[in-house]
Order: C-alpha cells, then structure tokens, then sequence
C-alpha cells in the first residue's frame, strides 16, 4: 500500500490526486492523506508530496471541465473543511475521500452528480465535510464585523474551525473593491489582504504585530460607542432569552463582535 502525504490545503489534495494517478501504483493500492500518522503502518510505503501549483492546476481544469462548476466547488469545500473525526470509529481521511470521490466521479457517464451516491462512505464524507465548510463561511458572511484602523485599513478577527478565508476573501473584495481590508484568521494565522482596486491574496501571518490591530480611528471608537449604546437601549429586560441568542449566534462568533465584549475601547 503506497499512502501519500499532501499538505492540508486545495493545492496540497490537489496534487496528490496528480501524483497518485501518475504514479502507475494502481488506484486500489494508493491512498493519500493530510495528518501524519502517530504509528507508521506495517508493510505501507509513506511518499511525501511537494505541492506543486502547477499540478494542481491541471487536475482541477479537469475536474471544472469533467465534473462542471458545481460539483467541483463541493469539492474545494470539502478540501477547506477541517479534518475532524467524530464518533469512536476513524472517520475517512478527507484526502482519500476526496480522492476516491474524483475517481468515482470521472468513471460515471455523468461526473457532476457524483455526490448523489451518497450511500458510498467517502462520498459522503466529502459531502459532509463540503456542507461544514459552506455553512462556516455562510454564517461569516453575516457575523463579520469590520472596523477601522488608525492607518484607514478595514480589518475583521475571526476564529473559524474550517479554513474559509478563500470564500470571504472572494465575497468581500466583489463587495469592497475599493477598500484597503484585512481579514485575520487568528486559529489558523493566515490572512486574506486586498489592496484597494486590486483582487485579494492569501498570507502567512506568524509575523503579524497584534498590537498593530487594536488601534482603531477615532471615528471607529465613536461608531463602537454609539452602536453598542443603540444595542443596551433597544434591549427589553424582560425578553432577554440568552439560549435564544446563543441558538441564533453561536458562542464562538460572540467574541470577534463589538457589542459581546465586555469592556469597550476608550477615546484616546
């Protein structure tokens, strides 16, 4: 059994699935897989996989082409869904499911409906996976709140399980396409930059100076001020439902919000 190695991301997956397929090794005897084992298997053969951009490329004008628009970005989903296992028996690897997914679905007469066989087990890992993914970004879309630094840069803090920074990146700069805007994804230290006029990139941020962005515009600090002091008035005492609100915004959104912290900014 030959396992592939890839780096957790689209262009990582990606390019196993190029690799696997060139590999000549047999697709029954091949499996790829983005979490390095604890235990090493016996008799299995582990190959690390360079990500290789151009590669990824390739498969995934194949699988647009092959699959349609649809299907392959259930697919890209899939790939930024966070690779957590539930229950006590070991989920599929999100890698070799998707891997396996794509095989199926370029032998089927129609590929785009691959994930109606939901009944095959990785197929519905991937759907699974794809739907985490898509329902994260969904709920970001409307919770993230940007504010105004000192220097004019629009910036947002969030705190997702799956890496979605691909998706708001894309929705924000058709949104904002003259706005200098940062979005900060803190768990995973990367960060979606879109400079005014232009289209937004991906970057490493394990050399960001936090304290650069607690420093808000005092027009920023005045709009905080006013709207959590709308957000206090509006309140009715008697109808205040605390697991109403948690069901409505989950918990783990609350902290990236101005008007559920605790302690407001003061004016400088």
């Amino acid at each position: 059994m030959y396992i592939f190695l890839c780096e957790d991301s689209i262009d990582g997956i990606f390019t196993g699935i190029y690799d696997a397929w060139a590999s000549g090794y047999g697709h029954a005897n091949i499996a790829l897989t983005t979490c390095p084992p604890d235990n090493y298997t016996l008799f299995c053969e582990y190959i690390a996989i360079q990500t290789d951009y151009g590669k990824s490329q390739k498969v995934a004008r194949t699988l647009l082409k092959r699959l349609g628009e649809e299907t392959y970005t259930e697919l890209c989903q899939a790939a930024l869904a966070a690779e957590g296992r539930s229950g006590k028996k070991k989920a599929t690897d999100k890698a070799d499911a998707i891997y396996k997914t794509v095989r199926l679905a370029l032998a089927l007469k129609d590929g785009s409906k691959v994930l109606h066989y939901l009944g095959e087990p990785y197929v519905n890992r991937v759907f699974q996976l794809s739907r985490c993914a898509f329902n994260e970004a969904h709920h970001l879309l409307g919770f993230l709140r940007f504010q105004e630094l000192e220097n004019g840069l629009l910036f947002a803090r969030i705190h997702p399980k799956n890496h979605v920074l691909p998706f708001l990146g894309e929705h924000f700069s058709d949104r904002l396409p003259q706005e200098n805007f940062l979005i900060f994804d803190e768990p995973h230290k990367q960060a979606a930059l879109h400079p005014k006029g232009k289209g937004f990139f991906l970057t490493d941020t394990h050399g960001l100076k936090e304290e650069m962005l607690n420093r808000f515009s005092p027009e920023e600090l005045e709009y905080q001020r006013l709207w959590c002091g709308f957000f206090e008035s509006i309140a009715v005492e008697a109808r205040i439902n605390p697991k109403l609100q948690n069901q409505n915004l989950p918990k783990r959104f609350q902290q990236d919000i101005v008007e559920f912290q605790k302690q407001l900014p003061n004016t400088p």
